[in-house]
């Protein structure tokens, strides 16, 4: 069994393996790229140095000028890249940092939560049974569960005839003569047109049918919204007995003498957070950070390309070339030492530029391997997992199953999934629901299903968070909503 705790441990530990990762592949592409640079300077110096052996005065004045222009405004390009990347990596710096201090300050609240906690254990079971006894306290109960049966069911409608507009309507949509009718509101007083218009909007409509037409379009559109309206009437309905109903739960509880440790919990419930939306923020400014450092690492920042485009444009000229090629043909010592080291200069710029196209690929499969997890850690923290008395049946989730997902092998929703299914609550007593403690952040009608005999508080104290991530998809905010993050797994490897 792992604890909820020790499982968020891990996640977080995964979480900075890969971005200490990252932040290794960044410096050393950062490094790399301005070793490219500085070597291009020094094949430009050696060029130089091979057109005063082999050039006339005049062609040696034109192209030695030309290049050490060149290799003098890139190195100074090159040296202000260099300290732009140095205070990226001071900022990026920084923001982990806070992201660390963040992350001990949670842990620490999470250890008074669980004090609190067992406070209110020593008090679930009486309040249970004392409420059970309530005919009354029953009755109601019963009845906002039977309420959200109800809901439940005008949504199924409501979703089924919504469905049904989608696919029914479709013809109508898909038919211009039809749709030209619909939208000038022909057949209603909202029709406006001259004498001759009408009169061909009126032999349209009959050579497509259109009163039958328009009425079965209506209808199509018109019930989904009354059955949605009726439907989200009876939610909201539901819901109000419901957190009524938690009202007089928790009462029961005050009233038993766990309100001190009940609004304990909520504080330290409050703390948590606001320190977890503190990290969501963070941990956005760090992506955004992490993204320009990236940029800059790549020479993608527009100073290093025209430091970059200079050099080439010198040293792809024809005469550099021409130069180059009667340099080899001739047996010179002078000659053929320069060869020789812009041969080896060029060999490791191959070497060099290889290992940077594949530090770029590895880092796009590390943000995004990063960006799942972080949606998975925050599914993780809302549906209250991490909440001491939670735990998982299953060890490889933080071993085996870890690494098949750092890997690509399996994909983000189903690794969430798989923690999902395996999460189980810690309970003192016989009856489903356990324990009274962990504040929902709403109340929500999925409390009420399963036949718990003791609704909202102990259902919602030990599991009432939700997660959105059925289906593939997270609900974790993000800042400018930058990127998807709505896809499988990768299946690229990496250093997992």
């Amino acid at each position: 069994m792992i604890s909820g705790p020790q499982a968020l441990q891990s996640l977080h530990d995964a979480l900075a393996e890969i971005r200490a990762e990252e932040r290794a592949i960044t410096e050393r592409m950062a490094r790399a790229t301005d070793k490219i640079a500085r070597l291009r300077a020094t094949e430009a110096e050696h060029f130089a140095s091979l057109a005063e052996i082999r050039l006339s005065p005049e062609a040696q004045a034109d192209m030695k000028g030309r290049l050490n222009t060149a290799e003098t405004e890139a190195r100074q390009l090159i040296a202000q890249h260099a300290a732009e990347i140095e205070t990226a990596q001071d900022e990026l710096g920084n923001i982990e940092a806070r992201l660390a201090e963040l992350a001990d300050r949670r842990a620490q609240t999470l250890e008074a939560l669980e004090v609190s906690h067992r406070a209110l254990d020593d008090l679930s079971d009486e309040v249970a049974d004392r409420l059970e006894k309530d005919e009354a306290f029953v009755a109601r109960r019963e009845a906002v569960k039977h309420g959200f049966e109800i809901a439940d069911r005008a949504n199924e409608k409501a979703e089924q005839a919504e469905a049904d507009r989608e696919e029914k309507g479709k013809p109508y949509r898909e038919d211009p003569l039809f749709m030209y009718l619909w939208e000038r509101g022909f057949g209603t007083r909202n029709y406006k047109a001259t004498n001759l218009i009408r009169f061909f909007d009126g032999k349209v409509a009959r050579l497509v049918r259109y009163d039958d037409a328009r009425a079965n379009f209506a209808m199509l559109n018109d019930i989904p919204l009354r059955l949605r309206e009726h439907a989200d009437r009876l939610m909201e309905e539901a819901e109000d007995a419901g957190e009524a109903l938690e009202a007089e739960e928790i009462a029961a509880v005050d009233a038993a003498g766990g309100k001190p440790a009940r609004e304990a919990v909520e504080a330290a419930q409050s703390e948590i957070d606001a320190i977890d939306a503190e990290i969501v923020e963070l941990e956005d400014d760090r992506d955004e950070q992490a993204r320009r450092l990236r940029k800059l690492a790549q020479g993608s920042d527009p100073a290093f390309k025209d430091a970059a485009s200079l050099l080439a444009k010198s040293l792809m000229r024809e005469d550099v070339d021409v130069l180059l090629a009667d340099a080899r043909a001739t047996d010179t010592g002078a000659d053929d030492s320069l060869v020789g080291m812009i041969d080896s200069l060029r060999a490791t710029l191959v070497e060099d530029e290889t290992e940077v196209r594949e530090d770029k690929e590895r880092l796009k499969v590390l943000a995004s391997r990063r960006r799942e997890l972080e949606d998975i850690e925050w599914e993780f923290k809302k549906a209250r997992f991490d909440d001491p008395r939670s735990s998982f049946s299953k060890d490889d989730l933080v071993g085996d199953m870890l690494g098949e997902f750092l890997r690509g092998a399996i994909t983000a929703s189903s690794y969430w999934g798989q923690w999902r299914d395996a999460q189980k609550w810690r309970s003192g007593t016989s009856r489903p629901g356990g324990r009274i403690g962990l504040p929902r952040d709403n109340f929500r009608h999925s409390n009420w299903r399963g036949g718990d005999p003791f609704s909202s508080v102990l259902k919602g104290a030990l599991g009432g968070g939700s997660s959105s991530s059925s289906g593939g998809s997270f609900s974790r905010p993000r800042s400018g909503n930058k990127g998807s993050r709505r896809h499988g797994g990768f299946k690229t490897g990496g250093g997992f």
